[in-house]
């Protein structure tokens, strides 16, 4: 067998593909950093400003805004004129940056690098032994969470998703029981109760953070419809009581995905419907190479999603299961009829609509 021959060219490319890649790790590091820090809304509608001028809108040190630009201006996030110290941040560029883009603020979602670097040693001792990394290593999981949702779930779930299933937004309107398995902070939960007074709302999630995070903001609202519990999803005992339920970004990281399906279908009553929201990958990596977001959401499957699966001694499903094992998976708990729509907003998710 003769041994291709070494493609100067090609080695050349991808070096430079390496390249372009440490410039975007470090450059993801830092959006979070601007985000949370409120750096890119308090340049946004602003004109040319020195580190100074920035550093004191946005009530920071002055010292670190001009380190932090340094970065932002070399990876050409903000402009920087010729004189080496007015930034500003460009209108096309605070469209994908600020809290006011939600739903299309991208610095939200780069606050996962940070996250997932926390535990890069834990992971990498995983690779060598196996198990897991438990969710109480995650610093900030809760909080970025609950911002990822506000922005995938929140800011369309009355608009657009719920929509999506038809004759639901009626039924939620005159009064259903609703159960949000993995409620988490309870952004979403909270939403729909403020939005249909009529129904009856009811979260399960095991981080008792979560849960407390939830009923402290229903508490904030005067809500008295809607209510959270700290509960492991593998082990719903509801039987034949709700008319939805709902699942955001929630089942594939579970330890029990399929015993977690079963009891949602259980806690069903007959004319129920499931709508789960979840990670729209194939189940085949070589067709997930055409995801726009492929190498981040194995990243993302490999550093939380399978991990902390494995850490319960799961399945481990990871984050890009993908529709044929979710389809497959639907089926096995007893849903009968399953649609799969996606959303021009998320290029992230689909949204199943499962009945029995």
């Amino acid at each position: 067998m003769t041994t291709p021959a070494f493609d100067s060219a090609a080695a050349e490319a991808f070096s430079g593909k390496l390249l372009d890649t440490l410039n975007a790790g470090a450059l993801s590091l830092m959006i979070s950093v601007g985000h949370r820090t409120g750096l890119f809304d308090a340049m946004d509608g602003q004109g040319p400003a020195t580190s100074g001028e920035i550093a004191e809108r946005a009530k920071l040190d002055e010292r670190y805004v001009r380190e932090w630009l340094g970065a932002m201006a070399t990876g050409g996030i903000v402009d920087v004129q010729e004189d080496g110290r007015h930034f500003r941040l460009p209108p096309e560029h605070a469209a994908s940056l600020t809290r006011a883009a939600s739903p299309d603020n991208m610095a939200v979602t780069a606050q996962w690098i940070p996250v997932l670097a926390s535990v890069e040693s834990e992971v990498v001792e995983c690779f060598r032994k196996g198990g897991g990394v438990p969710y109480a290593s995650y610093e900030r999981f809760q909080e970025v969470m609950a911002d990822e949702s506000d922005q995938t779930v929140l800011a369309v779930l009355i608009e657009h998703i719920l929509p999506g299933v038809p004759g639901l937004t009626r039924q939620l309107e005159e009064g259903i029981d609703v159960l949000d398995v993995g409620c988490g902070s309870g952004r979403a939960l909270n939403r729909m109760a403020e939005a249909y007074p009529n129904s009856r709302f009811v979260g399960y999630d095991f981080s008792e953070e979560g849960v407390a995070r939830a009923n402290a903001e229903a508490e904030r609202r005067g809500a008295t419809n809607v209510h959270f519990f700290a509960k492991d999803a593998a082990k719903l005992d509801d039987s034949d009581r709700f008319d939805l339920v709902t699942a955001f970004d929630a089942i594939h990281d579970q330890a029990s995905p399929d015993a977690v399906l079963a009891g949602i279908a259980r806690a069903l009553r007959g004319d129920g419907v499931f709508l789960m929201q979840d990670i729209a990958g194939s189940s085949h990596v070589h067709h997930d190479k055409q995801h726009p977001l492929g190498p981040f959401l194995y990243t993302i499957s490999c550093m939380h999603c399978m991990t902390v699966s494995l850490a319960d001694d799961g399945a481990g499903l990871g984050a890009m299961w993908g529709r044929e094992t979710a389809r497959r998976m639907l089926a096995e708990a007893g849903f009968g009829q399953v649609e799969v729509k996606s959303l021009p907003h998320d290029v992230i998710n689909d949204y199943y609509t499962a009945r029995k």
